[in-house]
């Protein structure tokens, strides 16, 4: 029985980034010799094992074949023959094909180090395009090392479009795409990751409807980088390094589609585009079966966003009808991701990456004079049932046009 230290932690070690999740794999051992060793079996597909103190996974070396579509149609084999080569070698990129033993030394049959040095993310054998989730896994690496300079190898992105191509990306799962797309988001510059997916024809399978803003004009006088797919694209790179929320970072993603039905003769000009973008929100949010909270800010950022660029130009019954569809009352933090959204989309426009954004506190303010009329006196005034509501509605809209005019002042 021989264990080495593979993947992920290799790689991250020879870049001289931060190693966290450890993955080790087993040659020449069967499972009977893991459970006599303590081991927890774990996995259903191939067999994992739980180290029996520190908790870590460890895998039997295996090879696999394709038998099926999808990420999950693959048939599995682990013996004590299978060496290390060969479970090496069933990895999708080089950089994650090496193996460390106890004393550091590196097992690299398939040149990943060389490609670490060269800056490419580079599949380990053409079977690379049996797995369609390698194309997302791929595009969200691309995102992770950008800024360390890696790119996709040519080779590679040519196997990536085959793989769009085929018609196996609709074979993914929803849960194992969203898995990807949600890590990849949360990178230093994931603007990358849907730059990879449209540079391999994946992101017009995948979310088309974010495909489709590319070469969509806007008007130069309030987006000086004209393009529709530029502007999301730098949108979603502000959030990121704004250290905003992935709820935050999926509504930035979304927030323009309805932008890519406006009709040519109509360009650059794009009116009631929230609106009409609301159908296409929701469609992206149920084909990923993205988190309940997340889909909800990006229908919600996706309707209003314009309202919160004209905060300051606001009716106060206007500002009042924002604030109720976000229940500030009950849902403060809601409206405060909703604001960051709005500050990224309008800092994600060329030149004007550094402009303040006093909306942002103006928001605030009326959301803090609308919270804070009470109820109490109301109640005790005699009010109760709808009458009560309405109560309430009318104290907040005075407390709003105070706040216009102090504003204002």
């Amino acid at each position: 029985m021989r264990i080495y230290k593979v993947g992920g932690a290799v790689r991250d070690r020879l870049l001289g980034k931060p190693v966290t999740d450890i993955d080790w794999v087993v040659v020449g051992a069967t499972t009977e010799e893991m459970l006599a060793k303590g081991f927890r079996p774990v996995g259903a597909d191939f067999p994992v094992f739980l180290h029996p103190k520190s908790g870590e996974e460890y895998a039997l070396a295996r090879t696999e074949r394709k038998s099926g579509r999808g990420y999950g149609g693959f048939t599995f084999h682990a013996s004590p023959e299978v060496t290390l080569e060969e479970d090496l070698i069933r990895r999708d990129l080089t950089i994650n094909a090496m193996a460390e033993d106890d004393q550091q030394n590196l097992t690299d049959p398939y040149h990943g180090q060389r490609d670490l040095e060269a800056r490419l993310l580079r599949h380990v054998s053409p079977a690379f395009a049996e797995d369609p989730l390698r194309v997302l896994r791929v595009a969200r690496f691309a995102a992770r090392y950008a800024a360390l300079g890696f790119t996709v190898a040519p080779e590679t992105l040519e196997l990536m479009r085959q793989l769009s191509a085929s018609g196996e990306l609709e074979a993914l799962t929803p849960e194992r795409s969203w898995k990807e797309i949600s890590r990849a988001l949360m990178e230093d510059q994931p603007q990358v990751f849907i730059e990879v997916l449209r540079a391999c024809d994946a992101l017009k399978v995948l979310m088309p409807e974010v495909d489709a803003l590319f070469g969509v004009p806007q008007p130069p006088a309030h987006h000086p980088e004209i393009d529709t797919g530029v502007h999301t694209l730098s949108v979603l790179q502000q959030a990121a390094m704004h250290k905003q929320s992935l709820t935050v970072r999926w509504a930035c993603l979304l927030h323009d589609l309805g932008k890519g039905l406006t009709p040519e003769e109509e360009w650059p000009q794009h009116i009631a585009h929230e609106f009409k973008g609301l159908k296409l929100i929701k469609a992206v949010n149920e084909r990923f079966k993205a988190p309940r909270d997340c889909q909800e800010l990006a229908l919600l950022v996706g309707e209003y966003h314009t309202h919160g660029h004209r905060a300051l130009e606001l009716k106060p019954s206007t500002l009042l009808e924002l604030l109720q569809s976000f229940d500030v009352y009950r849902r403060p933090q809601r409206f405060e991701e909703f604001i960051a959204a709005c500050e990224m989309d309008a800092r994600g426009r060329k030149g004007l990456e550094e402009r303040s954004y006093p909306q942002a506190d103006y928001l605030r303010g009326a959301a803090t004079a609308a919270r804070s009329v009470a109820v109490q006196p109301l109640l005790e005034k005699g009010f109760k049932g709808p009458e009560l509501g309405e109560a309430i509605k009318r104290e907040r809209l005075k407390a709003l046009k105070a706040y216009k005019e102090a504003a204002s002042a």
